[in-house]
């Protein structure tokens, strides 16, 4: 084929895709001078899947690896194969430009005093501290943007920071530093969908006394970043907890100053035309593990998962729309149908109370202490006036204070979910994402293990230990327990697991050691899902596969496609499906902690691809935020 035959073919298929919801065609160069032409009609995607990388080729196994493909069929049947690939905007670690003719640290620590935090672990190499765990982020456009620098189309990407697993002496540093938060402004080629860094912005979270593990995150219908505080400190047990006085140490210079209950709470960033971002804590929202938090199409209604033992199904629905200010807080109720491998169960729901945020944070900065909402042991005081409920793998037996209902439901959440009557047996239920047209959710469940097979919160399955993905049927007209109307359309009302999306657990492990089938997922985390795709994309935190992946599940085909692999010891994060901006579809995918070894997973691997990992991520301190992109079509 001659160069001008070439080019025309390229500039053919890019009209001919120009109605389909596509990823960047980063490889199509010279498309944008392509005269324009009536798109053809779409009809489907379909993803062409990828083996697992095996040690037969080590440095596919030590970074991201990309080997999928997008198949678009259009209404005459033809079909267009765009290979996929990986791009980072950059790794943590790096110096990015702040706007102002400087540079900042992509990932950097900051006290309450927007002061850098110094690693000072190995004397005389003292360091900015940054973190190696980019995790939920958001990608946005704004009307009148104008941030100097930009030469196409102004996009925004919201990226949180969950924390840094360890200083440079090697010491573990998980939950002793408050999470950054970052705006940062990327610049669209409007001809081949590239994005890249032009400004990094590091919002300030010193109004809202910082932020505790930030995890998941998902983007309102509202185009803000709604972002989670997950493991929430347990107020009654500060005496014995070193991380959360190393937390307070590092964000205050004090160990004993930071409030326990400004913490679990749910963070909502606003990004501004300048490319710089504003950010509040909603205290009426419930204080549990919150992580991907997902806001349904009615503006108001909000599924929330939490990642715990004895965790809970939450929901709030807000009084006003695209405000979560204020509204009221439910957990759910499991009437088990199956007990059979993962289960499957009725959902009912139990009021927990209506709230505002300025209410709830007014008690607490009013200094309201736990011993104030509720009495609460951890052995049996033989005490018939107190009730014994789950609480994170163990038992508590509790006695709630006279009046204060509303401080119990939104400050121990956990603990009055369980007094009342909620279905507090969940173990690790962490994203949450909705398909609207079918009015179904699905929540990630990373790990079925201890309270959901034991029986402690009303939950007794099988497992697997890989985990699986619920289905959520939603609908309206559903009563409380109490027999008074829930005001939403979007009511969970049962969930059950897609038969591909139960992972499988080996007997033994494998010749690389995983110890679940490398061909389904296990333990999934990060979900998202894509409207147009119609394709239910899930991240992994694995502790049982070798490399973590990312998979694409198509609703109505039930075809399950592995499309990335991460670094080996990494967890996949980040994940953000958006159908379109300026014509083009993204899915963003960070990872986190690459080469995380763990025993026995990685005994068959770690002398192989460690060298690589820390050639790869700046001696594992570094981890990649970036998108999946295409390049040049296949033949």
């Amino acid at each position: 084929m001659s160069a001008d035959s070439h080019t025309a073919s390229r500039r053919q298929l890019l009209r001919a895709l120009a109605a389909a919801p596509l990823f960047p065609l980063g490889g199509l160069a010279g498309c944008a001078s392509a005269p324009a032409a009536r798109p053809a009609a779409f009809r489907s995607v379909r993803f062409e899947g990828m083996a697992a990388p095996t040690l037969a080729n080590p440095q596919a196994m030590a970074t991201t690896t990309v080997q999928s493909a997008l198949s678009v069929t259009l209404a005459d049947g033809s079909q267009r194969t765009q290979a996929l690939a990986y791009q980072p905007f950059f790794m943590t670690g790096e110096m990015l430009p702040d706007g102002q003719g400087g540079q900042v640290l992509a990932g950097g620590y900051y006290d309450i005093r927007n002061q850098p935090i110094l690693d000072r672990s190995l004397p005389g190499r003292e360091r900015h501290f940054y973190s190696d765990c980019p995790d939920g982020s958001s990608l946005l456009t704004l009307p009148k943007a104008q941030v100097a620098g930009v030469k196409g189309n102004t996009v925004f990407a919201v990226v949180q920071f969950e924390y840094a697993t360890r200083n440079q002496a090697g010491a573990a540093t998980y939950g002793q530093l408050p999470s950054p938060i970052a705006v940062i402004t990327l610049d669209q080629n409007p001809a081949t969908g590239a994005l890249s860094v032009v400004k990094y912005h590091n919002v300030d979270t010193s109004s809202v006394q910082g932020l505790w593990i930030t995890c998941g995150a998902s983007l309102s219908p509202w185009n803000t970043h709604l972002s989670s505080e997950e493991y929430e400190p347990d107020a009654f047990a500060l005496a014995s907890n070193a991380q959360f006085k190393a937390f307070s140490q590092n964000l205050y210079g004090d160990a004993a100053k930071a409030n326990p209950y400004h913490y679990g709470h749910l963070p909502e960033v606003t990004v501004l035309p300048d490319g710089t971002g504003r950010i509040a804590k909603h205290y009426c929202m419930g204080r549990i593990s919150h992580e991907l938090v997902q806001v349904m199409p009615d503006e108001r209604t909000a599924l929330m998962g939490d990642d715990a033992t004895n965790g809970g199904l939450f929901m709030f629905v807000a009084d006003r729309a695209r405000d979560l200010s204020a509204g009221t807080l439910y957990v759910a109720t499991w009437k088990q149908t199956s007990g059979v491998g993962a289960g499957a169960g009725d959902i009912g729901w139990i009021r927990l109370g209506h709230a505002t945020s300025a209410e709830i944070r007014a008690l607490v900065d009013g200094g309201i202490r736990p011993g104030d909402i509720m009495d609460v042991k951890t052995s049996d005081p033989m005490d018939a006036s107190y009730t014994r409920i789950p609480f994170n793998g163990k038992f508590n037996w509790v006695k709630l204070k006279p009046g204060m209902e509303k401080a119990a439901a939104f400050l121990e959440t956990h603990r009055y979910a369980a007094l009342v009557g909620g279905s507090l047996g969940f173990t690790k239920m962490e994203g949450t994402t909705v398909n609207a047209k079918d009015k179904r959710a699905y929540s990630a469940m990373s790990y079925i293990q201890t309270s959901m097979l034991d029986g402690s919160g009303g939950i007794r399955v099988q497992g697997p230990k890989a985990g699986a993905v619920y289905e959520h049927v939603l609908q309206g007209g559903q009563k409380d327990s109490s027999g008074q109307a829930i005001d939403s359309e979007w009511v969970s009302t049962h969930m059950e697991p897609p038969a591909a999306l139960v992972g499988v657990d080996l007997k033994t492990p494998d010749a690389l050691g995983n110890l679940a089938h490398a061909d389904h997922i296990a333990n999934p985390d990060n979900i998202k899902f894509s409207e147009k795709l119609r394709t239910l994309f899930i991240g992994e935190d694995s502790g049982m596969h070798v490399n973590n992946f990312l998979w694409a599940y198509h609703v109505d085909t039930k075809q399950l496609t592995r499309i990335l692999s991460c670094p080996s010891g990494a967890e996949s994060t980040g994940l953000h499906a958006v159908d379109e901006i300026n014509g083009w579809t993204y899915v963003m995918s960070n990872f986190q902690h690459p080469g995380d070894w763990e025993k026995p997973l990685h005994d068959k691997v770690k002398d192989t691809l460690d060298s690589l990992v820390r050639a790869n991520f700046k001696d594992r301190f570094g981890a990649s935020v970036g998108y999946l992109t295409g390049f040049t079509p296949k033949a």
